[in-house]
């Protein structure tokens, strides 16, 4: 247990700890004091409280560092599509079908799982269950993923990521045709329900800020495939917001699928969601890096697809 005594006014707990966390050495990211606050892991005065908890003079900040025994994670052998990989980081095709890491109901199967198994080193700013992992992709989204073997990389590419200095880009197919070669839809998500994971659109000045731009590739006979670039980075982005527009992606039950029918008419497993291009800043040497997967690296939906639509 860790004692901070703070005499910073007015600021909310969670910003503090993260100015804080290099002259303590706690090296945390803010997401990762926003969930030990909620999980009773640092408290004030011995309280627990929200992040949103704005200090007062006096507060004594108590923060438990120590691991949960029952949240190890185990290695498992899951095959990897390493793109490129360095001192630094690596760069993964995820394939669907996999959590980007553990969660309460799931502690094997993900792709954590997968990273400690190939015994390269990994970032641990975030946790056991979050080792190496900068951002995510859903289970049934596959393609780009940035992971961090060391805490430096980690932080830096982070930023990147939320600064959106960092460029990624999907390949979505979407129900119906979508006329405009180019749409920006901007409508703020919130969760559907409390403490589940689907979004939904929210009420005007409500909810977080969420923008997504996309362009039209192609137009099938029912369907449209676009590349989209995200503004934001929220849960569920895409496919909430094509939804929204009635363009659910294609095989997203979640989001309005199952209402479309396709003449295409090919099984999926869920969503064609892929990360597909990636571009950031190495961050040891500086160097500009891109990354575009060839359609050999597309998962086996999408190369479905692609063989299905030049068929016809």
């Amino acid at each position: 247990m860790k004692k901070l005594e703070n005499t910073i006014e007015n600021i909310r707990i969670d910003t503090a700890i993260t100015e804080l966390s290099p002259e303590y050495d706690l090296n945390f990211t803010r997401s990762k004091i926003q969930k030990m606050i909620e999980n009773g892991k640092i408290k004030v005065n011995s309280k627990t409280v929200k992040s949103s908890y704005k200090l007062k003079a006096g507060d004594i900040i108590e923060i438990d560092k120590k691991e949960d025994d029952d949240k190890n994670i185990l290695p498992e052998k899951i095959d990897l599509d390493v793109v490129y990989e360095d001192d630094y980081l690596l760069l993964i095709n995820k394939q669907k079908g996999i959590l980007t890491h553990p969660t309460p109901l799931n502690k094997t199967g993900t792709l954590v799982n997968a990273l400690l198994y190939y015994g390269c080193a990994l970032s641990d700013i975030q946790g056991q269950e979050r080792r190496g992992i900068i951002h995510r992709l859903d289970k049934n989204t596959s393609g780009l993923i940035l992971i961090a073997k060391t805490n430096e990389a980690h932080l830096n590419l982070q930023e990147q990521i939320q600064t959106k200095t960092a460029k990624r880009k999907y390949l979505a197919v979407v129900h119906g045709i979508i006329e405009e070669d180019n749409g920006v839809i901007d409508k703020p998500l919130v969760h559907y329900m409390q403490k589940t994971v689907k979004m939904n659109i929210a009420k005007e000045n409500e909810g977080l800020k969420a923008v997504t731009i996309y362009g039209v590739l192609e137009r099938f006979e029912d369907l449209t495939l676009l590349e989209v670039e995200l503004k934001t980075g929220r849960t569920h982005q895409i496919r909430c917001h094509m939804s929204s527009i009635n363009h659910p992606v294609y095989g997203d039950t979640l989001y309005g699928a199952k209402g479309f029918r396709s003449k295409i008419n090919l099984k999926t497993t869920e969503q064609l969601l892929m990360s597909y291009y990636i571009k950031f800043t190495h961050p040891k040497t500086g160097d500009i890096m891109e990354f575009k997967l060839d359609e050999n690296r597309y998962d086996k939906d999408f190369k479905k697809f692609f063989t299905t639509v030049r068929k016809q």
